[in-house]
């Protein structure tokens, strides 16, 4: 069937990054839980426990924690970067602005109040607290997902240390003493490390690197020096 577009198949194709990520995503999740299962029963089989079963392990706060505690670290890396990338800049990379745009720039530039376009999203033109709040809208839930998603993980984690605890005939601690345990930080600054890592990495390496065809970068005969020019 033809789009309105006349283009067949314009669905897939036209919300192909969305899908492919998402489907990926769904199918490594799987595979982490049946990988995580197994490696659970493991330490159980040690301790002389009794196993649990798959249904048991996806309900389970090991699974819950596990999976939370680098759901948080990629909201957060998002977070940072959206909100970073407004005042901050990296001279020649495709993940920067341009030089002499840095802050939130003129209403005209982003099409805002009287500038806003006839395909401009409603909110945009807009004059009173919707517009305030549509433009800040993307690093805002990126930040409620993140605070969402470390709350997650602190809860499960309580628990799953706690199950370690009374396994291993220890006093169980309650979730204010857990925030403040290396267990809940060492989780928590090993995966905020590596996001800052890459993202790092991203905006220096797109400076001298190119890959064609990508919007992650520049155009492969861009100069190094070129800032926010994407490919």
């Amino acid at each position: 069937m033809s789009t309105p577009q006349g283009r067949p198949g314009g669905f897939w194709r036209d919300n192909s990054l969305t899908l492919a990520f998402g489907g990926a995503f769904l199918i490594v999740l799987a595979c982490q839980a049946v990988a995580g299962q197994a490696e659970f029963n493991e330490q159980l089989a040690t301790a002389g426990l009794q196993q649990v079963t798959f249904a048991q392990y996806l309900t389970s706060s090991d699974f819950a924690v596990d999976v939370t505690e680098n759901w948080q670290s990629e909201f957060l890396q998002f977070f940072l970067y959206i909100f970073g990338t407004v005042y901050l800049l990296q001279r020649g990379s495709p993940e920067s602005k341009k030089l002499h745009k840095a802050g939130p720039e003129s209403d005209r530039d982003q099409h805002m109040g009287e500038h806003a376009r006839a395909d401009s999203p409603r909110w945009a033109g807009t004059r009173d607290w919707r517009q305030n709040l549509y433009s800040r809208s993307l690093g805002t839930v990126m930040a409620l997902l993140f605070l969402l998603s470390w709350l997650a993980q602190s809860i499960s984690g309580t628990a799953a240390y706690n199950a370690e605890q009374l396994r291993d005939l220890a006093e169980p601690v309650s979730w204010a003493e857990y925030l403040a345990s290396a267990d809940f930080w060492s989780r928590t600054l090993q995966n905020w490390q590596s996001e800052l890592l890459a993202v790092a990495a991203m905006a220096i390496l797109s400076v001298y690197l190119r890959q064609r065809g990508s919007p992650e970068s520049k155009p492969v005969g861009a100069a190094h020096s070129s800032t926010g020019v994407e490919g």
